[in-house]
């Protein structure tokens, strides 16, 4: 089972957090900055931790260090993960008998091919690899990526049988995301950083939007 309960928290806290500072209340979970220096942004702390309240001028001094090493290995192993979602998408366009799932892999590979490219940039920006060292099957699996005998199974499926490989195949695909995203936010000091943040929080929301779609064309077609 997914664990939503972090992510609802740091939400949660965030939203208390920006609430008090436009109002002009205190926040006893967080560190005032000083008064009168502008605008007041508010980082959410990890989980169990107080917040932190930055001064616009502050903000700047902070802002491209703040990452961690989960956030590097989270980038890392997303895109590993999105270049399989690309050898699945470009399966598509040949074999795929549903006009439905043709649409729906065009827009992961529009969207993946982009988030890649970002992913890449934020690593050499950092002086970071952008390939993670170490990565092998297990780990794969982990991730709920396709092993090499199934990406074979799915090149050559055709027509409905296809379609259904290829939406069973992504469903596990997109949780082994999801729990790329949980492991994240359970990290202490993790995702503080604001690319990673709302990197992470949209592959969140996107997926688990996928996955009821996939799910609805999935029971059309039958088992």
């Amino acid at each position: 089972m997914i664990n939503f309960d972090i992510r609802t928290t740091s939400t949660l806290a965030l939203t208390v957090a920006m609430a008090a500072c436009s109002s002009g209340g205190p926040s006893t979970s967080t560190a005032a900055a000083p008064a009168g220096d502008g605008p007041r942004i508010v980082q959410p702390g990890a989980p169990g931790q107080a917040g932190r309240t930055f001064s616009a001028t502050e903000l700047e001094q902070v802002e491209g260090v703040s990452y961690t090493d989960a956030d590097v290995r989270f980038m890392q192993g997303m895109i590993p993960h999105h270049q399989q979602a690309l050898e699945m998408t470009a399966l598509v366009r040949r074999h795929a008998a549903t006009e439905a799932v043709r649409q729906m892999g065009l827009r992961m590979e529009i969207s993946q091919r982009d988030e890649i490219a970002m992913m890449s940039t934020w690593l050499r920006e950092r002086g970071q690899p952008v390939e993670m060292s170490g990565m092998g099957a297990m780990h794969h699996q982990r991730m709920g990526m396709l092993s090499p005998e199934e990406m074979e199974q799915l090149a050559n499926a055709r027509g409905t049988e296809f379609d259904r490989l290829f939406l069973e195949g992504m469903i596990r695909h997109h949780l082994g995301a999801l729990d790329m995203v949980t492991e994240l936010f359970n990290t202490s000091g993790a995702a503080q950083e604001s690319t990673v943040f709302k990197f992470a929080e949209e592959v969140d929301a996107d997926q688990l939007m996928e996955i009821e779609r996939m799910q609805a064309l999935l029971d059309q077609i039958g088992r």
